[in-house]
């Protein structure tokens, strides 16, 4: 089995390849591979550890890949393209010497504004992917997740964007400060989410005082693991929607992400009126690498669907 090419998410954490053909993705792999684990020299082995069932003697097959790759601190630095601009463009891939020659590898370049300043690397391959989907669309593409994304797109193009450090937060507060032995288990409180969301949303100022009685209600009142993180995310979120709030007051929103992160967000626009259409992180990486190349693909299908 020889792809026609090869799509490639390469994170801070993870490292993501597909095997692409005319219908579509033929086989995926994964690793734990990310960026945070690589020195300067181990990003083409980690790659052909990775995708060498997939390669032929004789014959180089296209990589392109989005993310860290393109980073200072990864394989090969891709400098960003400075708004406004579509989110991809062929013409701005960034080649890498490999020292393999079974691959003739392409790095996706990030996205960066000057006022106020912010960077993206990954996301700006995920909004082309859903615009591929969307067609005309303007309004607003939400990225949750480590950095949220809030982007403005007209005419094809980014306009603005801004990043808010939330799903980092949630990680560090919920496995790393003194609310972490409060958050141990499983399950998911949906009523208290939405009541945390409006909290953090009304009372933003307060928000360093909530997140610590999330301790002592731990303590003194036995309040359950899955309230816990559901109050955590809820009013951490809601800090965000109230930063974010000139991006979808009064726009069409889409939310790019995987199934339970999008739907927490649905749930949090919902609250506030906007219904959010949703469609699948997986997808629109794979759309968007496939734009940034030319190719035609059927990793993007359907239309979404309503939160």
């Amino acid at each position: 089995m020889r792809p026609d090419w090869i799509a490639v998410d390469w994170g801070t954490s993870r490292l993501r390849a597909w095997a692409m053909g005319a219908e579509g993705v033929l086989a995926e792999a994964q690793s734990a591979e990310g960026m945070a684990r690589l020195d300067e020299g181990g990003f083409e082995l980690a790659l052909l550890r990775l995708i060498w069932p997939w390669l032929d003697e004789g014959q180089a097959v296209p990589v392109v890949i989005c993310g860290m790759a393109g980073a200072r601190q990864g394989w090969h630095e891709a400098p960003y393209r400075m708004l406004p601009c579509a989110p991809v463009d062929p013409q701005s891939l960034v080649p890498v010497a490999a020292e393999d020659a079974r691959i003739s590898v392409r790095i996706v370049p990030g996205l960066a504004q000057s006022r106020p300043a912010d960077v993206m690397r990954g996301e700006e391959t995920q909004i082309a992917g859903a615009l591929a989907v969307l067609g005309n669309f303007d309004g607003v593409i939400c990225l949750p997740g480590t950095h949220s994304k809030w982007v403005q797109v007209s005419a094809g193009e980014v306009v603005s964007f801004r990043s808010f450090l939330t799903g980092e937060l949630f990680a560090l507060l919920s496995e790393q400060s003194v609310l972490r032995q409060g958050m141990v288990g499983e399950g998911w409180d949906a009523d208290v989410f939405l009541a945390a969301v409006s909290d953090g949303m009304s009372h933003p100022q307060k928000l360093g005082s909530k997140l610590f009685a999330l301790r002592a209600e731990g303590l003194l009142q036995d309040l359950p693991p899955a309230s816990a993180r559901a109050r955590l995310s809820g009013l951490l979120i809601g800090l965000e929607l109230v930063g974010a709030r000139s991006y979808w007051l009064g726009q069409p929103v889409v939310l790019v992400a995987d199934e339970g992160l999008a739907e927490r967000y649905a749930a949090a626009l919902a609250a506030q009126g906007v219904q959010a259409r949703l469609l699948p992180a997986r997808a629109c990486t794979l759309g968007g690498l496939a734009a940034a190349i030319g190719q035609l693909t059927t990793a993007v299908s359907g239309t979404g669907r309503k939160a």
